[in-house]
């Protein structure tokens, strides 16, 4: 029973993280115009809608694998991977100009997941010593 309270947390956090990527790979994908209103127009239409064709791939694996101890840790991976590479470009680019410093509200956020991913027990290494 005290083992299942330790992967709440993650599993949650995988939850969490999984929508927040499901919706914002929707966005691009559902109302370009709105998205290109906040974010800056995009001359490579094509390459945003491939992002957020791939967050929204990243949001439901990690919606998908919160139900089990082995797959919240498969979410952890997944949601640092993403938020460390999504917080990278906003913070090469951003000072760059080629991306505008709204996207540093996104930085914001990636930073905040993965804060949240450092400080939640890692799941599924207890029975592995």
């Amino acid at each position: 029973m005290g083992e299942t309270r330790g992967r709440e947390p993650a599993a949650a956090l995988a939850v969490a993280h999984g929508a927040f990527n499901v919706v914002g790979g929707l966005w691009p994908l559902l109302h370009l115009r709105s998205f290109e209103r906040v974010f800056g127009p995009k001359h490579d239409r094509w390459l945003q809608q491939t992002t957020g064709g791939l967050l929204v791939s990243t949001g439901l694996a990690q919606l998908a694998a919160a139900s089990t101890p082995q797959g919240a840790a498969h979410a952890r991976r997944v949601g640092l991977g993403t938020a460390l590479t999504l917080l990278a470009i906003d913070l090469v680019y951003v000072p760059k100009g080629r991306i505008r410093p709204t996207y540093l509200w996104d930085a914001a956020m990636e930073a905040g997941w993965i804060t949240a991913w450092l400080r939640t027990r890692p799941v599924g290494r207890d029975s592995a010593g």
